[in-house]
Parts: structure tokens; C-alpha cells; sequence
């Protein structure tokens, strides 16, 4: 992207799951090829990478081992005691990433106000380290008991590892996590540590792969927060990177919804292998403090590992385009959650894989062009897809091939739609007044039958859609989220210890932003997060950056009682409250993004036509003729009324019968369905 023009350049591969810095690489030759020289000009690459979640899903992370309080060894697998599902007598939960083999204690002890009631023995931590070093440990996870109120022990710890095994990855818990909660604390640093060397390793591969390209700029890593951050931030802390992918997407919708001033998007992102979403209200998506991943059960919470850094709030709404389709063993036809993934990919890949997906059916419906996938440069077999489905679908439920791709594609859809409406409602919205915002290859394709089943009236697609999350990476700012527990009572808080507390905050914030740029001014955004006295959850009362000694305890306690009582319906004045965790956001100023408009609004429509052809009506449960328009030559107010297909070099978006679509002067595309 040119930062003065506007003017963009893109490229699409497939994904190279044994090394994704392959992927970079020919991609970028790719559009060196149309665009000689570009690379020694390139101020910046921004990169998102979905590295970190395959390392954990896949247990390919390194062998790592834990040094933790006397009598907190089996914390990782104790976890809460919770049930994700209490009527299941046979539920399976993950194992934890380090192996009990690996888990060491030593005697030590500080209390929950900071105070040591133990002190650390350091030539026990020497002798555990030998054992762990001996057992072939990669990396290294320290997380002592209350060391967020105190972290004396583990930095002792630290200097140890230094001097006995400098070369040893290591990860601390004062330094990853430094807040309340056992268990999160525990198996977000032990997270931290399984996957530090493979990523240091990737990152390093990328940066040398890069610069032999003629990159000579800045290389940033996308946040799982929705902001963009320096390599060695993203190397020391990477379980900050976990969904960096699916991210960009909603920050790129976020700053779409800003641009036409729309209140509530639901972005809808459909990749090859899931389909994620977000709710953004008023303009603003929302961020949530815990997340899961490897679930045992894809759907139920509870039942994978916790790991508490900053993320956008999404919600994994269905499968994707390389989905397996398959019956489950009560003969009902299912989709998902196992993926065809890219290699081998699905059966119209060609590339060895024999099993239906939901992307064999999109072309069998004639939803995709076999001629026109990746512009052309990637031809589907459509043979090949129609025999699997009939082999391992519609024989087994005694349908046409037609009817068991139709049932695949419509499952799918009822699948996203159902999650769709709970996710919504759980976030205080409306289904009915949303407007959807597709992203991915896959998104635009479903995007019509998504709104239908959840009664959305408008759906908006913007220019380039297929890479929409590349686009968000644009959009983020160059930040980075921090946070320590201090819990104290609102009545018996020292104002003045809080404030250096946050100015500890934001100077820990700005040493981090300025290996990303030391010229420009950073920005805080405080939050403190407080509670009832003996509740078990907090609430995030996001504050005024001001001294703050200068707050009064009654203002302090007037916007907790607000933002309550608008969360929940009511408060309770009588009942004290606590401070738990203070927050900090730093961030740099915006960057410049703006997508040039089209230019001329004059033009035929006739001209945007590249054919037509039979695809299947929703509505009408049959094949049906469907114009199909060449988005690259679509121009400022041109009107299609569907059924209508537009096709672009990485997405293509499906219109049905009783919806109308109109493209603006920045060349996106709203679709409104007539309900």
C-alpha cells in the first residue's frame, strides 16, 4: 500500500503449513514478478501469522519446564474444578503443555498483601534448574505464588537462569502475566514458554528471508489485542500473538463502521479453515481479558486452556471453506470442525485430498467459478468434487449430489447463524439492525444465506475482501496493552501508590513502543478493573488519564455504581468494593490508511458483465440463471438486482434473488435484502 496514494497492490497463495514463512516468501516473488524493485521501498511489512494457536493445537511447541511454588506442582491440571459439561461422565479436558515430569517446586512463600513469609532458597533453584536442564528442557516457565504483588523471588529466579544457563528461553510470570488467578497466571506463562522458542526461531527465519527479498523497513507482528507491535516484543511475549490472523479483520471492519458511521457491524470473516465474528458497537469492538484455545469440545466453553492477555472479543461461529463434510455416527450429516486445511486442501484442489467440504459444495452449486479461483491461476475440479460428495454424503443419505452439496452449504449456514444470534445477544444487540461485513475468501460467498437466516437487512463488502484481514493490519495502531494486580479496598486505598503504579505502567509501556519507533509521542488509556467485596468477577471502568491522587474516593465509587448498574440493571451502594488489576494501554498515533476512490461514476453496466451461469437459488431450491459482473470494472452508483454473482481475483460474493446491491465511490458493496 502507498501511504500518500492509496494505491494498492495484492497477492494471494496458499497457505504452507510446515513452514508459513514459505507462503510469505512466494508471495512476495509472486508480486515482485508484476511490480520489479518494490521491495528496497517498503517502509513496513506488517504480519500476521497463525504460527503460535498450530504450535499449541498441534502440540509441535518446544519442551518446556516449571519452576512454581511448593505445593502448586499440579495447579495446570487441578485447574478451577470446574465442569465444563456436568452431565457428561466421560468429558476429556487437555493436557497440560508441560508434563508433571516437568514441573518442579521449591520452597518459598509470599502473601497476598506482598509481605514474604519464606524466603526463596537459591541453591534449591539452582539444583532444580540442573534437573530440568538435565531432562532436556528447550524453555523454561516461572510462576511463584502472589509474585504479581511481589516479584522479588522470581527476579531472583531470573538472575539464576542468567548466569546458569543463559541460553535457555525463559519466561516469567512478572514479566507475562503479572495479575491474580492461579491457575490463568500459571497456564498463560507456561503457554508463553512452550511456544518462545519456535516463534524466535520462525521470526528470525522471516526477517533474514525477508531482508535476501531487499526489505530493508520496519517488520511488525500483529496483536491479538487489535494492535501492531515490534518483532523482539512479539518474540519475548508470544502468547500475545495467538489470534493475530483473525483480528485484522475486525479492525479493519471497526474502522469501516467509523468511516460510514455505521453503529453496530457484525463482522463476519470466513477463512479456509473457521469462520470467526465480532460484534463492534459504536464503533468500537470490545476486548476481553481471557480466551481459550485447543478445546477438547470446539464449541463448549470451559473445556480448553485458559490464557489471559488482552484480545478481541471474537467468537468462532462455524467452520470453513475447507470444512469436512461427513455423516456422524447417528447418521446425521455434519460439518466440521475437522478441516481439509490447504494441504491437501479440498477434493477440487486436486492436491490428494478425497474428503467433501464446504468449498466442493460452493462449486458444485455454481457459487464458484472451476476457471476463475485465484483469478484463474488455481483451477477447481469440479468432477472431483461432485465424486466425493457423492461417495461420502449424498450416497449415505439417499439424495442427488445437488441436494446433499445444497445440505452442505445450508448447514453450514445454520450452524454460523445460530452462534451468530447468540453472540449478538449476548453483547445487547440486534439482529435485525446489524450490518454485515464480510471478509475472506469464503465470507462474501455465505454472507447473503447468513443474513437470511438472521435477519439482517444489509451486508456490506468492501474492495478486496478476500484479504480483508491484510487490510486491517493497515488500519492498527502500534500499541501494546499491560496490566498488575493490586487488590486493595476502595476505603483503604493510598491514591499516590496507585499512581506509581500506572506510571510504572505507562513507562514499562513506552520502553516496549520504542523499539517500534522512537520518534513519535505515545498515548495512554487507563483502566482499572474493581469489584465487590468477595464477588468473583470484575468489571473494567475505563478512567480519565489524570494524576490519580487527584481522583476522590466518592467519584471513584459514583462510576463504579454507573457502569454496573448499566451492565446488570442494579447496583449496590451499601456494599463495599476493591480495586483488582490496573491497566494500561499504550499506543502511537494513528496511522494513515484511506482506500482511493473510484474515480469516474459514469459507465454501463453491460460492460461489468462476464457472462452468466446456473447457480443455486436459496429460495427457490433449484438452479436458476445468475449474471455474473466483473468487480474490477464495477464503477461508482452502478445497481445490480439479483440473482447476481460478482466476482473478484480473491473473493467472489453471491446475490440473491430478493436482495439488490449498489457500489459506492470508495467501490464497496452493499447489498440490502428485501425481507
Amino acid at each position: 500500500m502507498n501511504d500518500e496514494t492509496g494505491e494498492l497492490k495484492i497477492n494471494k497463495c496458499l497457505t504452507t503449513p510446515a513452514d508459513p514463512s514459505d507462503a510469505v516468501e512466494q508471495g512476495i516473488q509472486e508480486l515482485l514478478e508484476r511490480i520489479p524493485g518494490f521491495m528496497p521501498h517498503i517502509d513496513e511489512i506488517i504480519h500476521g501469522t497463525t504460527l503460535v494457536i498450530n504450535a499449541i493445537l498441534e502440540r509441535k511447541g518446544a519442551k518446556a519446564g516449571l519452576i512454581t511454588t511448593k505445593g502448586f506442582r499440579d495447579v495446570l491440571e487441578l485447574g478451577r474444578e470446574l465442569r465444563y459439561d456436568a452431565y457428561d461422565i466421560f468429558a476429556e479436558y487437555p493436557l497440560p503443555l508441560i508434563p508433571r515430569y516437568l514441573r518442579h517446586e521449591v520452597r518459598e512463600r509470599i502473601s497476598s498483601d506482598g509481605r514474604m513469609f519464606l524466603e526463596l532458597d537459591t541453591e534449591e533453584v539452582r539444583s532444580v534448574l540442573s534437573n530440568l536442564l538435565d531432562l532436556g528442557i528447550e524453555s523454561l516457565a516461572v510462576c511463584l505464588i502472589n509474585s504479581y504483588e511481589n516479584p522479588i523471588h522470581e527476579k531472583k529466579i531470573k538472575e539464576i537462569v542468567n548466569q546458569e544457563a543463559p541460553d535457555l528461553s525463559l519466561s516469567t510470570s512478572f514479566e507475562v502475566l503479572p495479575q491474580i488467578r492461579e491457575y490463568e497466571r500459571t497456564c498463560t506463562t507456561a503457554t508463553n514458554a512452550y511456544v518462545k522458542p519456535i516463534t524466535a526461531r520462525y521470526l528470525q527465519k522471516l526477517s533474514s528471508r525477508l531482508e535476501s527479498l531487499g526489505f530493508k523497513g520496519k517488520l511488525f507482528i500483529m496483536l491479538s489485542s487489535g494492535g501492531i507491535t515490534s518483532v523482539e516484543t512479539a518474540r519475548e511475549f508470544p502468547v500475545r500473538i495467538i489470534e493475530s490472523g483473525p483480528t485484522a479483520a475486525v479492525i479493519a471492519a471497526q474502522h469501516y463502521g467509523k468511516m460510514f458511521q455505521i453503529k453496530d457491524i457484525f463482522c463476519f470473516d470466513m477463512g479456509g479453515t473457521t469462520a470467526k465474528s465480532c460484534l463492534i458497537q459504536k464503533g468500537r469492538a470490545g476486548l476481553v481479558s481471557t480466551f481459550e484455545v485447543g478445546r477438547v469440545q470446539r464449541f463448549k466453553k470451559g473445556s480448553g486452556l485458559p490464557i489471559q492477555v488482552p484480545v478481541v472479543d471474537l467468537m468462532e461461529i462455524g467452520a470453513g471453506g475447507g470444512s469436512i463434510a461427513r455423516m456422524n455416527k447417528m447418521g446425521l450429516l455434519q460439518v466440521g470442525p475437522e478441516s481439509a486445511g490447504a494441504d491437501p486442501g479440498p477434493a477440487c484442489y486436486g492436491r490428494g485430498g478425497e474428503d467433501p467440504t464446504v468449498t466442493d459444495a460452493d462449486l458444485m452449486l455454481g457459487y464458484l467459478d472451476p476457471n476463475y479461483f485465484l483469478g484463474g491461476t488455481m483451477p477447481l475440479d469440479k468432477d472431483a468434487s461432485q465424486k466425493a460428495i457423492a461417495e461420502k454424503v449424498a450416497k449415505s443419505l439417499g439424495t442427488s449430489p445437488i441436494e446433499a452439496a445444497f445440505g452442505i452449504h445450508d448447514l453450514i449456514n445454520e450452524t454460523m447463524a445460530a452462534a451468530a444470534k447468540t453472540h449478538i445477544a449476548e453483547k445487547g444487540g440486534n439482529p435485525n439492525i446489524v450490518t454485515i461485513s464480510a471478509f475472506g475468501g469464503a465470507g462474501p460467498v455465505h454472507a447473503y444465506g447468513l443474513a437470511k437466516k438472521i435477519g439482517a437487512p444489509r451486508i456490506l463488502v468492501p474492495p478486496l475482501a478476500g484479504v480483508g484481514s491484510a487490510l486491517g493490519f493497515f488500519t492498527a495502531p502500534v500499541a501494546f496493552d499491560l496490566s498488575r494486580s493490586h487488590r486493595v479496598t476502595l476505603e483503604d486505598a493510598d491514591f499516590r501508590e496507585i499512581e506509581r503504579l500506572f506510571a510504572g505502567l505507562e513507562n514499562e509501556g513506552a520502553g516496549i513502543l520504542h523499539q517500534a519507533d522512537k520518534k513519535q509521542n505515545i498515548t495512554f488509556v487507563r483502566t482499572m478493573m474493581m469489584r465487590f467485596v468477595g464477588q468473583g468477577a470484575e468489571t473494567d471502568l475505563p478512567i480519565k488519564n489524570k494524576p490519580f491522587e487527584q481522583w476522590k474516593k466518592a467519584e471513584i465509587r459514583d462510576l463504579f455504581d454507573e457502569v454496573y448498574q448499566k451492565l446488570y440493571g442494579r447496583t449496590y451502594p451499601e456494599t463495599p468494593v476493591e480495586f483488582v488489576t490496573f491497566k494500561v494501554r499504550a499506543s502511537l498515533p494513528e496511522r494513515p490508511f484511506r482506500i482511493p476512490p473510484l474515480g469516474s461514476n459514469e459507465g454501463f453496466l453491460e460492460d461489468c458483465i462476464k457472462g452468466e451461469r446456473n447457480a443455486f437459488s436459496l429460495l427457490k431450491k433449484e438452479f436458476i440463471p445468475f449474471k455474473v459482473y466483473d468487480r474490477f470494472k464495477l464503477f461508482q452508483g452502478a445497481s445490480i438486482q439479483g440473482p447476481a454473482i460478482v466476482e473478484e481475483r480473491e473473493s467472489t460474493i453471491i446475490i440473491g434473488e430478493d436482495a439488490k446491491a449498489s457500489v459506492d465511490e470508495y467501490g464497496f458493496v452493499w447489498i440490502n435484502l428485501n425481507f
